[in-house]
């Protein structure tokens, strides 16, 4: 075996200690209104609404695969509106979202400077954080995901915030809140009560609820929001199972609708891959999202912008749809 560090060496210090870039006040309140969107996204967002509604009155899944930063954006109210009114029937995070998650529910802020903390190899260093390691390992031992575990105990606990944590909502609520991890990447994993096994299981019990969650997907909506790597491949490879299983049944896994929600600008048409020799052929958002899963008879939308105004216009498209379907 190669020589391994000890993590028994490290100094861990309390959050109390570390300055954060973000509070809670930052969250967005479900009556503040957005900035303006373009006309373009503000149509787009339409149509998402309405089928959001259409996939809800089937009972076709509701799909939301996000990076850490849709957290961090302040839309947690959005988010946790959205899952109380069955506009989302599963939120799939990567592993810094319960990390952002956690803290703001439990000292109302998060986020640490990388740039300030890696100099004196504090970065990431935090004993409350790390708490969260105990709470998967007790969680998989009970059969639990990662995102069930950590959500209830976010919602059993007294924290001051828990009430705008989107983990302890999904608890809550009885939603598939679930956490997609790669070892290495996260800040918890500098720590000396961090469990691989225990992740590793939590997280496979995870990707097998998406997995379930995509069997339902026709007729259905999948949203990835902020994630360039986790949400089109975890959403890839789920898909893949799906139609496995549909192909030997007789069922077809072909007409849902997608859309990505990103900051990247997408010159021209999306609907074609970019070519190879495009740096942009290698950004999954573009060729597994909005192209190849939807080249059998889905539509699929991209919508660029910052998520503190696109994931509010969509909760409000959505509402608009419901509205209009209630009235017609």
């Amino acid at each position: 075996m190669h020589p391994q560090f000890d993590r028994s060496r490290l100094r861990i210090r309390p959050l109390a200690e570390r300055q954060h870039d973000l509070s809670h006040a930052t969250l967005l309140a479900l009556e503040e209104p957005p900035e303006a969107l373009p006309d373009a996204a503000l149509a787009d967002l339409r149509v998402l609404g309405r089928r959001l509604c259409d996939a809800r009155r089937t009972g076709a899944a509701r799909l939301l695969l996000m990076g850490a930063h849709v957290i961090r954006a302040g839309v947690a109210r959005q988010l946790i509106d959205m899952m109380e009114r069955g506009f989302i029937s599963h939120i799939g995070m990567n592993g810094a979202g319960p990390i952002h998650d956690y803290e703001l529910a439990r000292i109302g802020a998060t986020c640490e400077s990388v740039a300030r903390y890696i100099r004196t190899g504090e970065f990431g260093l935090w004993r409350e954080t790390a708490e969260i390691n105990d709470i998967v390992r007790e969680g998989a031992t009970d059969g639990r995901g990662l995102g069930e575990s950590i959500g209830r105990a976010i919602l059993a606990s007294d924290f001051p915030h828990k009430d705008t944590s989107v983990l302890a909502a999904g608890a809550r609520l009885g939603i598939p809140v679930t956490v997609h991890v790669g070892i290495g990447y996260d800040i918890l994993h500098e720590h000396p009560n961090f469990d691989p096994a225990a992740f590793g299981v939590a997280s496979y019990h995870d990707f097998l609820a998406v997995c379930h969650a995509v069997e339902r997907l026709e007729g259905g909506v999948f949203l990835c929001a902020g994630s360039a790597v986790m949400g089109p491949e975890v959403y890839l490879k789920a898909l893949s199972m799906a139609r496995n299983v549909a192909e030997q049944e007789g069922r077809k896994i072909a007409r849902f609708t997608t859309a990505a929600f990103d900051l990247i600008p997408i010159e021209g048409a999306f609907h074609r891959e970019a070519p190879k020799s495009d740096p942009k052929y290698y950004y999954r958002p573009w060729k597994t999202v909005l192209v190849r899963t939807v080249a059998d008879g889905g539509e699929s939308f991209y919508v660029c912008g910052d998520h503190r105004r696109t994931i509010p216009y969509l909760r409000l498209a959505a509402l608009r749809a419901e509205r209009e379907a209630a009235n017609a």
